[in-house]
């Protein structure tokens, strides 16, 4: 399988990788980039046997630091850019690294290290401006033309978003905010600067990337992207495509928002904010928006898991002005005509589908049409009883098996606040505990399972506890922050994780 998207195949099967943001890599920048800290880990995937790396979504992140919650859906976090790797090609000295912090080694501290990583890339584009040469200007042209579908649009908004204090695009000036073609025109002459330096930082981030992925792919990892299937309001895509999504017409704020019911994370449900889509014109459209989201993903990433793949079935509406999700409405979605049109134009997707949460029996029949893996989540499974749907015995081989997700604690942490029923539950089943910890007991248990692919967090190879954990659910801050140290890959850790994935038959066949 490749990541172009001329030719796709289903998901592989029976391997395992490991799921691990490159916001959490070592850095000495405060946060994780795909410099040689990223390298590292892809050699560290390769000595276990792993095939796969997950990612969370990619993008510009906004207030709270959300990947879930992007400035665009289609554009690279400028926070990700490695400056060592923008040193190797002449555009950064090692001396404009002298003065950097004592960053925090196993937080990201975004509101220390923006500014200071911002500062760097904006000397990198003075200078990129001043010492290109004819090739790299030919280069940076050639990327602007090819993404210009998306990153006009969002260039513009990232610099008229600078020149009006962060505020939403909704509060700025009625022509500006209405994206009225006069008004586009005079804001492109009069920030020049400013828009070249996003698209600067967008060819810096895609440049980087496609490096990063080849090396992977050359070694034989694959990568899975993320797509969250909503977009944030406050965002390049609303503003620049309204007509795709349920606005109030005289304010720009959502008429109707997403979210999810009253649930396991939450008893008042999760009122996301974003908008929701008006599916009747994306289905008027040939949906031609979501078509070209999924094929700029399979630019970067191998395969992609939809985030709340149920939303394509049916999607939670919630009303302008309610504060809780609780109040809400399920809304049809044509899933099965956009999946058929998605497939008609770009083939056979390696698509894995998040499908947690409220699933009804359509979610399911949808999900299992197209034959994309849904997903088991082994902290679910001690709870019920034996007709638990992530106890192991009852997976199809069809689908992917987490110890847990971004969105759980840590194994260790889970384990830790089990009720005694539940923990007498994982003793039952395990039959005896590891003396290594529980952690291994349940990374054993993905790996041994039927399912083609295992997928684990690092944290849990780590065997950390809840100081770990990288998302609280409806927690506003304080997440999306964790970070491991250098040497933490060690080798006893690394034998002990290729020796299970062997045994299990996932390890590449040499």
């Amino acid at each position: 399988m490749t990541g172009s998207s001329d030719s796709h195949s289903s998901a592989p099967s029976r391997v395992s990788g490991i799921l691990l943001h490159p916001t959490s890599f070592p850095s000495r920048f405060g946060i994780g980039d795909l410099g040689p800290q990223a390298r590292e880990f892809i050699d560290f995937l390769v000595e276990t046997g792993q095939l796969l790396w997950q990612v969370l979504p990619l993008g510009p992140t906004g207030f709270g630091n959300s990947p879930y919650m992007c400035y665009s859906a289609l554009a690279g976090n400028p926070l990700l850019i490695s400056p060592e790797r923008l040193r190797d090609h002449g555009l950064l000295s090692e001396a404009d690294f002298a003065d950097l912090p004592d960053f925090a080694g196993d937080r990201v501290q975004f509101d220390q290290v923006a500014p200071i990583k911002m500062g760097l890339l904006e000397k990198a584009c003075e200078n990129f401006k001043n010492s290109a040469n004819a090739e790299q200007k030919q280069q940076f042209e050639a990327f602007c033309e090819s993404k210009a579908y998306w990153l006009e649009d969002y260039a513009l908004f990232m610099a008229l978003k600078q020149t009006q204090n962060g505020t939403s695009w909704h509060t700025w000036e009625p022509a500006i905010a209405q994206h009225k073609p006069e008004a586009l025109e005079q804001c492109r002459r009069r920030l020049p600067a400013e828009i070249f330096y996003q698209k600067y930082l967008q060819y810096e981030f895609f440049q980087q990337w496609s490096d990063l992925k080849r090396y992977a792919n050359a070694k034989g990892i694959q990568i899975i992207g993320d797509i969250p299937i909503y977009v944030a309001h406050d965002s390049a895509d609303v503003w620049a495509n309204p007509e795709n999504f349920c606005l109030d017409e005289a304010t720009g704020e959502p008429a109707l928002m997403a979210g999810v019911p009253p649930d396991y994370f939450s008893a008042t449900g999760q009122l996301w904010g974003n908008p929701v889509y008006d599916w009747d014109h994306l289905q008027h459209s040939d949906f031609r928006w979501w078509v070209g989201r999924f094929r700029a993903m399979l630019d970067y990433v191998d395969l992609i898991r939809i985030d709340h793949f149920r939303g394509f079935e049916a999607f939670w509406a919630v009303k302008q002005g309610e504060e809780t999700a609780m109040h809400g409405e399920w809304v049809k979605a044509p899933g099965r005509e956009f999946f058929e049109v998605l497939r008609e134009k770009l083939g056979k997707l390696p698509i894995l589908a998040e499908d947690l949460g409220v699933i009804t029996p359509e979610v399911e029949a949808l999900r299992d049409q197209f034959e994309f893996p849904g997903m088991k989540v082994l902290q679910f499974a001690f709870g019920s009883d034996p007709g638990n749907p992530f106890l192991p015995f009852n997976y199809p081989r069809r689908c992917v098996v987490y110890t847990g997700t971004h969105d759980n604690d840590t194994t260790v942490g889970w384990f830790n606040q089990l009720s005694d029923y539940e923990k007498g539950n994982v003793w039952h089943y395990l039959g005896c505990f590891s003396p290594d910890g529980i952690q291994w007991d349940l990374i054993r248990l993905a790996l041994s399972s039927v399912a083609n692919i295992a997928i684990i967090p690092l944290q849990d190879v780590f065997g950390l506890g809840t100081e770990a954990r990288m998302n609280f659910p409806g927690k506003p801050e304080g997440n999306w922050e964790w970070r491991y140290h250098g040497g933490q890959l060690s080798g006893e850790l690394s034998d002990r994780l290729k020796t299970l994935t062997k045994l299990f038959g996932r390890a590449p066949v040499m």
